[in-house]
């Protein structure tokens, strides 16, 4: 079975790490870039997506890059905790959750790719056709620094984001990605420790909202670097450039109040490195993924909004469930159908609670019935109410620990374990 991927973004590099512990080893990918830079800022893979990696025995090559959280918390305006949990080996997974920087996170699923397939990724290669054959297979058409070329398949894995060439092929009257209204600025900086050092926070509700957590543990001298996104709805149209570089001073005075007794959330903001601009965008859910032997994968089947930290775990999920069923199905077409099957309705479901704020639903009730602050959170949002938004989105989100814990594996039988 000749597989090509497109994309080598973190779901397109772990389809192809999977599909090759799972057997099928000859896989090509294809990236529209003339580099893997590792872009980006900070990324939280959570215990189901560490699951998987431990299974392709690379986690600890990942767990190296970044910090284990303990704890998720939330914090509205003025600083006052409305919910925390204890998060990855803390809350009875078997598995942690890890924070790591999102680009070196892709250079070392570059490395492991690069060095498990039989050739390199095919750089400068932008998707523009595709068409089936008669014999079932699949002709892919690229344009290259130097012209255009063609190869077949017989999968093709689109991986390619956001703005996928193939969705764009299979649903040529989508248009741009909606927008929320809200504009994200996410930057890296380096800061006192808060709290007690390895906790991820989020503050504020719908309208404006601060997250941070560490990328590594606390310096000698009491500081850590921490990745941080600034929320606050906007107006506009949301079609800012995506990597675009702002200075932080206008940003932080957008915060200018947010000085908690454990976090100056504007000093945060003032200090880091670099702080880039995005527009808070996803896809609309899709009624199909698969067309003949092309499916899609990651941000290209279900981008979502950042509320919950779930992207690219999620990805990494796909990969690793339509490698098992590519592998263990009777036929190819059965094994698009068994991936599809398992994996596009439930994004189909967290999607929709991304976009209804997803955990963080209990910072906007706390805004909603008590803007101004409260003396005792159980007399604004009950803790079973509380407790119950939790727990519904770690089910939608495939991550409850009992169902987690005792999922079967995604390693075909047949694998051999790293």
């Amino acid at each position: 079975m000749k597989i090509i991927i497109i994309g080598a973004g973190i779901g397109g590099l772990a389809a192809a790490v999977s599909l090759h512990e799972a057997g099928l080893r000859d896989v090509t990918v294809y990236e529209r870039t003339t580099a893997i830079r590792g872009l980006g800022v900070g990324i939280n893979l959570l215990p189901h997506a560490l699951r998987e990696l431990t299974e392709l025995g690379i986690a600890d090559t990942i767990a190296e890059l970044g910090v284990e959280p303990r704890t998720l918390a939330y914090y509205n305006r003025v600083g006052q905790p409305i919910w925390s949990e204890p998060r990855g080996i803390a809350a009875g997974y078997r598995w942690p959750q890890l924070s790591v920087h999102r680009g070196r996170l892709q250079l070392a699923l570059r490395d492991l790719a690069e060095a498990r397939l039989a050739e390199p990724i095919r750089l400068d290669h932008r998707l523009i056709d595709i068409a089936r054959n008669d014999d079932g297979t699949e002709t892919v058409r690229f344009a290259t620094g130097g012209g255009t070329i063609e190869d077949t398949a017989d999968v093709i894995i689109g991986a390619d984001g956001i703005h996928s060439a193939l969705r764009a092929l299979r649903y040529p009257a989508e248009g741009a990605p909606p927008w929320s209204g809200l504009t994200l600025w996410r930057g890296v900086t380096r800061i006192p420790a808060f709290l007690d050092g390895r906790t991820m926070i989020m503050a504020g509700d719908g309208e404006q909202k601060f997250v941070a957590y560490p990328l590594a543990p606390v310096d000698p001298d009491g500081r850590m670097p921490v990745n941080f996104i600034a929320e606050r709805r906007t107006s506009g149209s949301g079609d800012a450039d995506w990597n675009r570089a702002v200075d932080p001073a206008p940003i932080a005075e957008l915060f200018r109040d947010w000085r908690f007794d454990w976090l100056d959330v504007p000093a945060a903001i003032a200090t880091a490195d670099e702080i880039l601009e995005y527009p808070m965008v996803d896809r609309d859910a899709l009624p199909q993924w698969t067309f003949g032997r092309t499916t899609l994968l990651g941000d290209a089947a279900h981008a979502m909004y950042p509320n919950g930290s779930n992207g690219g775990s999620q990805a990494i999920l796909d990969a690793r469930t339509l490698a098992f069923h590519l592998a263990t199905e009777e036929s190819i077409d059965d094994g698009l159908a068994a991936y599809e099957q398992a994996r596009r309705p439930a994004m189909t479901a967290l999607l929709a609670g991304t976009r209804a704020t997803g955990p963080e639903r209990v910072m906007q009730l706390a805004r909603e019935r008590a803007p101004e602050g409260f003396a005792d959170i159980d007399d604004v949002i009950p803790y079973a109410e509380r407790e119950q938004i939790a727990t519904d989105y770690k089910t939608a989100a495939g991550f409850l620990p009992e169902i987690l814990n005792e999922r079967p594996s995604l390693t075909p039988a047949s694998a051999v374990t790293p």
